[in-house]
């Protein structure tokens, strides 16, 4: 939590402290008490000391997925010391609020008073590292190569042969991203009510063979009902993953994890051109075009994982057992270890059936927190100036002159270049502290690259055109950074996940935009479409910008409010407001 310039140290009075133990003056307990009398205010008091904690840790935890790639862990754990975390269970005035509920798969391992030494926790880690991050790296794999193999396919002459053009083209994309969007909160519901072991196997099976059933597409209308199903299919697949992670890591360690996973999605876009380059030259196999044994095999590649995905997945961390699994992953003493670090980090997840779960009032109520509407703004167009010359790029080296393999390979070193200038700048955020200017020169990257494509002379060298797109393309997105904006300015745990929801909505729906910029009657130069480019690039400098004045105004608002306040006033404040999450007057954005 950011905190005022001056008053770091002070504290509410009912407020957990710093090692997760309760206060013990009698002012809070008896607070508490009178409290619980009213079933009607429990939750409240449950959900406030949740909070609390949640502020707390954060002021340690790493705050965005990526950074935690290179930060350190400099606390020097000897192996023989006692790795069990104090928490909430330590204090009876507390834990009562906290007892896992009867529908908790892993209630019968939860022990409060149970302890165990690092030398015992680290492998029990390092062996779930194997088993469920990289499943979920592979998984990505797999999500990625059957929803972007679009792009190699065009390298085959995909277009002509199918008799679709550019606005058919737009339109597929427009389609699956659609079907996407409006499959997110769904697939989040089934995926909690019958467990992501089993929902995300299913998805991936089944756009599999959808994926692969694109062999035999005819034409426009099967080409569209394929990127249809597709989208709906893979629709909160992210999501879903994210949340079976989270069963078995603590927050501070979901978060290198989170960062493996989505490096696992930009280095797809590195394998997917070498795997295209391969297949295509089946063109003329048995009579059909390179690009239908490009969907065919490469789908089945993803069923294979998929099926695998059944078996290797397990629903939680003391049900690892089945048929082909007698002894499961772990033993009694090994499932009480990971239960209780689990709920000893956050409580919150014993309540298994409704952890994070999307209601329409928590939709509502993000949608009215005015104070995101700044990163959801950013979120609709910060990569649209990337985003037309990166869905054609494969189409756009063949106009060049480059053949179908060569396009392929020429793809790949702006891939690896994306990713690494992502990473730092991810990791710049997080040294200097900023986040809007950062993004501003995101754009300053992009905003001459695509006045040059709007003006360039036709006829210009094929090399010098590919060397200006590839400069584009090796941009640093700012997604992951604006993952960790919005997560941190949301400053609640119970909003937490809905603003993520939403921003990535936005995000979807940018893609939208995207696909509808290039047109049939622009190519094949897209003289309109990159003049369009060059405004959205001008605008999002201005947003960002504006993004930037309005945090910092409104730090300064409440700096004003704050500081005038006495000592007394501060601490009475903190320990009655009602204000939530970022409506807090002791929280400051992130800007």
């Amino acid at each position: 939590m950011a905190s005022p310039a001056g008053d770091d140290k002070v504290r509410p009075v009912a407020a957990v402290s710093s090692v997760g133990v309760a206060d013990s003056g009698s002012t809070k307990d008896e607070k508490l008490q009178a409290s619980a009398s009213d079933s009607d205010n429990r939750e409240e008091v449950r959900q406030r000391i949740l909070e609390q904690q949640a502020e707390i840790r954060n002021e340690t935890r790493l705050t965005t997925n990526l950074s935690s790639l290179w930060k350190r862990d400099k606390s020097k754990k000897r192996l023989d010391e006692i790795a069990t975390q104090p928490s909430v269970f330590d204090d009876p005035e507390l834990a009562k609020y906290f007892q896992p509920s009867e529908k908790y798969e892993n209630r019968h391992r939860f022990d409060p008073s149970f302890r165990w030494t690092w030398a015992e926790e680290l492998p029990l880690v390092r062996r779930i590292d194997w088993k469920v991050t990289a499943w979920s790296c592979i998984a990505f794999f797999a999500l990625d190569l059957d929803r972007s193999n679009l792009s190699q396919a065009n390298t085959d002459n995909f277009l002509e042969d199918m008799g679709l053009d550019t606005n058919d083209y737009n339109y597929g994309n427009t389609v699956f991203r659609i079907a996407f969007l409006l499959a997110e909160l769904p697939s989040q519901l089934i995926s909690k009510k019958i467990g992501p072991d089993r929902w995300i196997p299913a998805q991936m099976i089944l756009w599999s063979l959808v994926s692969a059933g694109q062999f035999w597409l005819k034409g426009r209308q099967s080409f569209l009902v394929c990127r249809a199903l597709i989208g709906l299919l893979q629709g909160g697949f992210i999501p879903d993953v994210i949340l079976y992670m989270s069963y078995f890591f603590k927050g501070t360690e979901l978060p290198f994890r989170l960062a493996l996973f989505w490096m696992a999605n930009r280095l797809t876009d590195v394998v997917a051109p070498l795997l295209a380059y391969g297949l295509l030259r089946l063109r003329g196999y048995h009579g059909y075009e390179g690009w239908r044994w490009l969907f065919l095999l490469e789908g089945l590649l993803t069923l294979v994982i998929g099926i695998w995905s059944f078996f290797i997945m397990v629903p939680s961390p003391t049900q690892t057992k089945a048929p082909w699994r007698r002894d499961g992953w772990f033993t009694e003493h090994e499932e009480k270890i990971l239960v209780n670090r689990i709920l000893r980090d956050d409580p919150s997840k014993s309540d298994m059936h409704n952890r994070q779960a999307i209601t329409p009032k928590l939709l509502w109520e993000s949608l009215c927190d005015y104070d995101l509407w700044p990163i959801y703004a950013i979120g609709l167009t910060f990569g649209i100036p990337a985003g037309p010359p990166d869905q054609y790029l494969t189409l756009t080296l063949r106009q060049l002159g480059f053949d179908t393999f060569d396009s392929n390979l020429l793809s790949i070193p702006c891939q690896i270049t994306t990713t690494i200038n992502m990473l730092l700048l991810t990791y710049l955020s997080e040294k200097i502290n900023q986040r809007a200017f950062l993004g501003v020169f995101v754009e300053l990257w992009l905003l001459p690259c695509v006045i040059a494509l709007a003006t360039i002379p036709s006829g210009i060298n094929k090399w010098a055109s590919y060397a200006l797109v590839t400069v584009l393309l090796s941009y640093p997105s700012p997604h992951p950074m604006q993952v960790g904006w919005c997560s941190r300015n949301s400053n609640t745990v119970r909003t937490r996940t809905v603003s993520a929801a939403l921003y990535n909505i936005t995000v979807q729906l940018q893609g939208i935009v995207n696909s509808n910029i290039y047109r049939r009657d622009d190519r094949p130069e897209y003289r309109r479409g990159n003049r369009q480019l060059v405004a959205i690039a001008s605008m999002n400098i201005v947003i960002y910008l504006l993004a930037k004045g309005y945090y910092v105004w409104r730090n300064k608002r409440r700096d004003k409010l704050w500081d005038a306040m006495t000592v007394e006033q501060k601490q009475e404040y903190l320990e009655t407001t009602t204000d939530k999450g970022s409506k807090r007057l002791d929280f400051r954005f992130a800007s």
